[in-house]
């Protein structure tokens, strides 16, 4: 009963600070340009406002369209829940739920493209091509980490995985660690449309990748649509920081409070990489992606050893 009242606490926390996240991002840029910049709590107050805000949709769209945001808050909150925190349990675990909170992504994925194809915008289109070829090079870096930790800790259950992360285990294969959670920094970038593979402030529809897909979505839509990006992003995050930050005291107060530390860490870590480091060219983010499944294949290889 302790555990699963521990895993409802961790998925209300994971609701409640997941758009926190992007504003200590956003607050991060604001500081390396001179400003003083937006409260941590802007996302939320964006949110609210466009809950109370009407919906405007094309007539040339269909049922489809709709389904998108509806599919994409849904995938994002049952993973939320098959991801732990601070070494603790998840509130479903069972072998394998990694592959299924990557397909709960894939889920998602397909329904925003078909949201986007849906509206029949050229520009649209271009930018849900660009999101399938880069999540398909995004993948096999994925699985292959996840693989690498899997391999370590001898269970394929997140919450045995991270939960079996310490410093013991870092100390005997800190070089497939270290590799793993490069590929899955990489990953967590790309899967979040963050710079170097996008940028999530621009309005240039030439170099738009995810942003050009939900371009006709607006009122309640978007803010499924910015929950769901903000959740997608916590829960990427935790599992990178749930093999960094290897605190495992069986202090709930401690390893929480670790493991909260290491998502703000993350949070200014991306809002440093946007802030020093210039998009790439489209042409170069699929070198990229391959170079995060190239770590991650060696650090597989090294668990052979």
């Amino acid at each position: 009963m302790q555990l699963h009242a521990l895993a409802l606490v961790h998925l209300a926390i994971a609701l409640l600070l997941a758009p926190i996240l992007l504003g200590l991002v956003n607050r991060t840029k604001a500081k390396f340009a001179g400003r003083r910049g937006q409260p941590v709590m802007q996302t939320w107050y964006d949110l609210a406002k466009l809950l109370h805000k009407d919906e405007v949709r094309s007539r040339t769209t269909t049922p489809v369209f709709g389904l998108g945001p509806v599919v994409g808050l849904a995938a994002a909150a049952i993973a939320a829940a098959l991801v732990p925190m601070a070494g603790g349990p998840a509130i479903v675990a069972f072998p394998g739920d990694l592959v299924l909170v990557a397909y709960l992504f894939g889920l998602a994925r397909f329904f925003t493209v078909g949201a986007a194809l849906d509206t029949g915008s050229a520009f649209e289109g271009m930018g849900a091509s660009r999101e399938v070829l880069f999540s398909a090079l995004a993948e096999p870096a994925l699985f292959l980490g996840l693989a690498v930790v899997g391999r370590r800790t001898g269970s394929f259950s997140l919450t045995s995985m991270l939960g079996a992360v310490d410093t013991g285990l870092w100390t005997r294969a800190a070089p497939e660690l270290a590799l793993a959670a490069i590929a899955l920094g990489i990953v967590l970038l790309a899967e979040n449309a963050r710079i170097p593979v996008d940028d999530p402030n621009t309005h240039l529809e030439l170099t738009m990748i995810h942003e050009v897909m939900v371009l006709d979505h607006s009122g309640p839509s978007l803010a499924a649509i910015e929950y769901g990006s903000a959740l997608k992003l916590w829960v990427l995050g935790s599992v990178l920081v749930g093999i960094a930050v290897p605190v495992r005291t069986g202090s709930p107060w401690v390893d929480g409070g670790a493991f909260l530390a290491g998502m703000a860490v993350l949070a200014i870590a991306i809002g440093i990489v946007e802030s020093t480091m210039a998009r790439l060219r489209l042409v170069r983010v699929p070198q990229l992606l391959v170079s995060a499944g190239g770590l991650a294949a060696i650090a597989l290889v090294l668990t052979f050893r």
